[in-house]
């Protein structure tokens, strides 16, 4: 039972990594906040907004233990041209209000399943591409790039920064061979990034309870503080320090707040925008929301609705309080996962500091290096674009790695929801193309009466298969036989059906091809009807030389290895069995469990008769009378004495030979000692020939002794019956001797009373 201190203790450290994973989300955050807010063209006092909401109002409500909610990138383009379509913010914000109902419906008919039909590689590429984003868009950040220090409040927007207009990706990066750089910066953000790589590199420093990226900030800052004290000419500019609103009084800070324009909901306009803020937004958290599962460390599940509904309120809020449009963010969650985040307490608690600073603050917060939250964003870059990951998604073969590449590409070059939305085309091209050249299982089956193409149908057969069930059914060759299988279908398209019915009835008679159907629900008015034989016939066996019998044996011991068993209709067997049997062979083997004969040979009801004894040995005359029978009367073709290595009763039985008067046979129970002196002229011959001396326990010699033991039972057969001596000597049987591998699988013929036998 579990120490009550140890779990007082585990809570307390719990809340601690949340308490540290909240204050780094903040500082990442309010950066963010205000960026995306430039970015769409909106007061930047409307993205503190959204954070504090996504964070306080989303973090309370949503079903995630790591999530983090807020103003997102994504959406800067459709704020915008929102903002421009119905020509004021505060109509704006009418429609962020439909759009936040919108959402709570669509979590209330549970439509966050959408999720689910998301291929897991797509959601790769979003991770990786908003890690490719963050490294390109913060690197002149992180070198003090003039053009940079321009453009740090419009650019530091998550999603790498994407402005509304989307400039070129790389522009930052070609600019970065042109204009000055600023010295403090470049220091800062160079040494914050060596700094958090080397703090990941210490077992010890990354297990701390001190976050390296607080640290980081708290520095920026201090130098911030320091330089002008020092008199020094080196000093960071004013646009490269976080911007936060100050207000001087209570009043002036409530000034800040917008109310919606409720006139506008007359407006049919502001429903269509509602309508597309509500789409983007949920399509996008939910990706970021199965994005966040995938990198918690725990594995959670955060429930798609729950979290549909907790943003629609959270988007109603920000609608009746002058904020922008939320989703769950990657960037914000990555950072949070990357801190240790156990629970929504760091979500939440970064919303209250937002609110606290910007309200009691904000002076301090304006004093905080871009260059420093540049490089925490970098160093998360890294985590996301993952190497092991793509190595690993290039291992699975194209059909993951090349939709993971085109989504990556696509959200770089373009914007977020439009990069998914290539991802998720390209994915669709693959599976398209999948179910044109494999929508069904092909496999070649050689039954009793011939081969026979077993086409297995999938669960779900949709219009989409037409064309490749077409061609596989038109490419059997003339006189073939074809066994349509829908034993694991659950639905069959129209246009499939009668692609069935009409090759059934009409190309396949036309071309001598035999039909067999099975497993067809009945409301397709298609009965099972196979027409192949899959068990021993009388014409079968009547036809087949005991030298085909091996080989049907051995190319089912074959199938039985790799797992490729022939399709059988059992209940039809055993209807068909019913009166009379046609065995192909007769199999004397060991009453081992592990030498399952119709298993290890794939066989069906009927195909054989089954002798078993302890050891393979014939003692009395009913052991012959039932192979004389199972040949003479009942028509078999060949008589096979399977032995098997790792025979448990063979090595008692040598144990009891090697020890006499030392092991009493009644051990094994009081008629054991009759199996040992059956055993015993293999055991001497063995020895024997290898010149051993004393007694023996090798695996191999038990191993050794079976296989000379199953070979004198060959010729023992023929010499103690008559009956089984003369068919062998009119071929119309042989007798074969094999042993069976336990450990693999494998059958191995080792004598025969023909020599074509021992190279079946």
């Amino acid at each position: 039972m579990a120490n009550p201190s140890d779990q007082t203790l585990s809570r307390s450290q719990s809340i601690i990594k949340d308490v540290i994973a909240g204050i780094v989300v903040f500082l990442v955050a309010l950066p963010l906040c205000l960026g995306i807010a430039v970015a769409s063209n909106a007061d930047p006092f409307a993205g503190i907004v959204s954070g504090i909401i996504g964070g306080i109002v989303v973090g309370i409500l949503s079903g995630s233990h790591t999530s983090v909610s807020g103003p997102a990138a994504g959406l800067t383009a459709v704020i915008a041209v929102q903002i421009a379509t119905l020509g004021s913010f505060d109509a704006f914000l009418a429609a962020v209000l439909v759009a936040g109902i919108i959402q709570i419906i669509l979590g209330c008919v549970k439509a966050g399943i959408i999720s689910a039909f998301v291929p897991s590689s797509v959601i790769k590429g979003l991770l990786s591409a908003i890690g490719v984003i963050l490294i390109i868009k913060q690197l002149p950040k992180v070198l003090g790039h003039q053009k940079a220090v321009a453009a740090a409040a419009a650019t530091t927007a998550e999603h790498g920064g994407h402005a509304v207009k989307h400039e070129n990706i790389f522009a930052g990066l070609l600019d970065l061979f042109s204009g000055e750089y600023f010295i403090v910066p470049l220091l800062i953000g160079l040494g914050s990034m060596a700094f958090l790589m080397m703090w990941d590199k210490i077992k010890v420093l990354k297990k701390s309870v001190i976050p390296a990226p607080l640290l980081v900030v708290i520095a920026g800052t201090l130098v911030t503080g320091l330089l002008p004290s020092l008199g020094l000419s080196y000093s960071i500019p004013d646009k490269m320090l976080v911007s936060v609103p100050v207000a001087s009084s209570a009043a002036e800070m409530m000034g800040l707040i917008r109310m919606p324009d409720f006139s506008a909901l007359l407006t049919p306009a502001v429903y269509v925008a509602g309508l597309t803020i509500a789409i983007v937004a949920s399509l996008e958290t939910l990706l970021n929301l199965e994005a966040v599962d995938n990198i918690d460390p725990k594995r959670r599940y955060s429930p798609p609705n729950r979290e549909l509904v907790a943003q629609g309120v959270g988007n109603m809020i920000a609608g009746l309080l002058g904020g922008l449009p939320m989703t769950s963010v990657i960037v914000r969650s990555s950072v949070n996962i990357n801190m240790g985040a156990q629970s929504k307490i760091s979500a939440i608690l970064h919303g209250f500091l937002l609110l606290g600073f910007v309200l009691l603050l904000p002076k301090l917060l304006n004093m905080i290096p871009y260059a420093s939250l540049a490089a925490i964003l970098m160093v998360t870059g890294f985590k996301l674009v993952s190497p092991k990951m793509i190595f690993e998604l290039w291992k699975a073969g194209r059909y993951q790695f090349v939709p993971f590449v085109v989504t990556v590409v696509a959200i770089v070059a373009t914007d977020l929801l439009i990069g998914i939305l290539i991802g998720l085309g390209t994915s669709l091209a693959f599976i398209l193309h999948s179910n044109y050249r494999r929508p069904i299982r092909r496999i070649m089956e050689k039954h009793l009466g011939g081969e026979v193409l077993h086409i297995e149908l999938a669960n779900q057969v949709s219009f989409l298969n037409k064309a490749a069930l077409d061609q596989t059914l038109r490419n059997v060759p003339k006189g073939g036989k074809v066994l349509l299988d829908a034993s694991r279908t659950d639905y069959i398209d129209p246009d499939i059906l009668a692609l069935i019915r009409d090759y059934r009835n009409k190309v396949a008679p036309a071309h001598g091809v035999q039909v067999s159907m099975r497993g067809f629900q009945s409301r397709y008015e298609m009965h099972d009807d196979v027409q192949y034989v899959d068990y021993s016939t009388k014409e079968l066996q009547d036809a087949i030389s005991p030298q085909e019998v091996m080989q049907l044996l051995l190319d089912g011991n074959a199938r039985f290895r790799t797992g490729n068993a022939l399709s059988r209709d059992a209940s039809r067997q055993v209807q068909s069995t019913s009166q009379a049997s046609y065995p192909m062979a007769v199999v004397l083997s060991c009453s081992d469990s592990r030498t399952p004969t119709e298993l290890i040979f794939d066989l069906g009801v009927g195909d054989v008769m089954n002798v078993c004894l302890a050891g393979n040995v014939m003692i009395g005359p009913r052991v012959l009378a039932s192979i004389e029978y199972g040949c003479a009367v009942a028509g078999a073709k060949l008589v096979v004495i399977l032995g098997h290595t790792g025979s448990h009763i063979m090595s008692a039985a040598i144990d009891v030979l090697q020890n006499p008067g030392q092991v009493d046979p009644a051990r094994f129970g009081e008629h054991f000692s009759s199996v040992a002196e059956e055993i015993r002229p293999a055991y001497e011959k063995v020895r024997k020939e290898l010149k051993l001396q004393g007694p023996i326990s090798d695996p191999a010699f038990v191993d050794d002794v079976t296989r000379a033991h199953i070979i004198q039972a060959v010729d023992r057969l023929t010499r103690l019956s008559g009956t089984i001596e003369e068919l062998v000597s009119s071929e119309r049987i042989a007798i074969v001797a094999v042993m069976y591998d336990v450990r693999s699988g494998t059958i191995e013929v080792v004598h025969a009373t023909s020599a074509s036998m021992q190279t079946a």
